[in-house]
C-alpha cells in the first residue's frame, strides 16, 4: 500500500476543519434554540431550515472538504469529481434536515431523538464516502470494514447527541459546550472514516483527471463565507421579523407573563383581611 498522508499541511487542516464544524454547529444550534420558541409552524420551519443549512453545510460537508484539503497521496495524482462532490453536499443538507423537522415538529418526544439520529447518522455517512468516491486517483480505492463500521456507530451517535442538543440546549454556555462536543465528534467520524481508506496504486492506469484540492479551496471559502454571512443575516432578518409580526394578542399574552409576580402574604396578613375583602 503507498503512502497516505492525511495531514500533509500539519495541524492547519484539522484545526480549521474544527473551527468550521464549530461555527456550523453554534450557528445550527442558535437557529433550533429559535425554532423551540417560534410562534407559528412557518418561523419554525424558517429556523430549522437554516440549522440545516449550518449544520450540514458547514458544520459538517464544509469540515469534511477542509480536512480533505490535507489529504495526500505522494506517488498519485489526487483530483476531485466536481458532479459527486456537489452530491454529497446535498446529502448533508437533506440529512441533517431529516432529523431536524423530524424531532422538532409534530409532538415533540424524547423517543424521536434515536430514530431521527439513526437516519441523520446514515445521511452523514452517505455523504462522507459519496464525498470519497468523488475523489479520483492512479489505482483502486477500497476501505477497511471494521473502520467504516466504526465511523458509522460514531456518525449515528454524534447525530442522536446532536438531536438531543437541538431539543433541550438552552444559554449561550450550553450552546457554546454543545457545539465543541458536536465538532468533535463529526471531525472524530471524519478521520475514522479516512483512517479506513486503502489504496492500491496501478501505474497503467489511466491519466487521472477531475478538480486539484487546489482548485477546492476558493469555492470552500467562498461558500463557508457567503454560507455563513447569509445564514447569519437571515438569522437576524427573521429574529427581527418575528418581533415586529407579533399580533396584538401574542404581545399582551408575553406582556401578561412577565408583569405578573405572585407575591405571598404572611399568614397573620392573610388571616387580618376580612373574608368578603379577600
Amino acid at each position: 500500500m503507498p503512502e497516505i498522508h492525511h495531514f500533509a499541511y500539519g495541524w492547519f487542516n484539522p484545526a480549521l476543519a474544527y473551527v468550521l464544524a464549530f461555527t456550523g454547529s453554534f450557528t445550527g444550534l442558535v437557529c433550533t434554540a429559535r425554532a423551540r420558541q417560534a410562534g407559528t409552524r412557518a418561523r419554525r420551519a424558517r429556523w430549522l431550515v437554516l440549522g440545516s443549512l449550518a449544520i450540514g453545510g458547514a458544520g459538517i460537508w464544509l469540515m469534511h472538504f477542509m480536512a480533505m484539503l490535507g489529504f495526500d497521496i505522494p506517488a498519485s495524482q489526487v483530483r476531485y469529481e466536481p458532479v459527486t462532490t456537489a452530491a454529497s453536499l446535498a446529502f448533508a443538507v437533506v440529512a441533517v434536515g431529516f432529523g431536524l423537522f423530524f424531532v422538532g415538529t409534530g409532538r415533540r418526544r424524547l423517543a424521536k431523538i434515536p430514530v431521527g439520529g439513526v437516519f441523520t447518522g446514515t445521511g452523514v455517512v452517505a455523504m462522507h464516502y459519496t464525498g470519497m468516491y468523488a475523489m479520483r486517483v492512479s489505482g483502486q480505492i477500497s476501505y477497511d470494514q471494521g473502520l467504516v463500521l466504526a465511523s458509522v456507530v460514531i456518525a449515528v451517535v454524534a447525530a442522536t447527541v446532536a438531536l438531543w442538543f437541538t431539543v433541550v440546549v438552552q444559554g449561550w454556555r450550553a450552546l457554546l459546550a454543545a457545539s465543541a462536543i458536536m465538532a468533535v465528534a463529526v471531525c472524530g467520524m471524519h478521520y475514522t472514516a479516512m483512517a479506513a481508506l486503502r489504496v492500491q496504486l496501478d501505474s497503467s492506469a489511466a491519466p487521472v483527471v477531475g478538480m486539484t484540492p487546489a482548485l477546492l479551496i476558493v469555492p470552500i471559502f467562498l461558500i463557508a463565507a457567503l454560507g455563513l454571512l447569509g445564514m447569519f443575516v437571515s438569522a437576524l432578518q427573521a429574529m427581527t421579523q418575528e418581533e415586529f409580526s407579533r399580533g396584538p394578542h401574542e404581545v399582551a399574552a408575553a406582556a401578561a407573563s412577565q408583569a405578573v409576580v405572585h407575591v405571598p402574604q404572611p399568614r397573620a396578613a392573610q388571616q387580618a383581611v376580612p373574608p368578603h375583602r379577600r
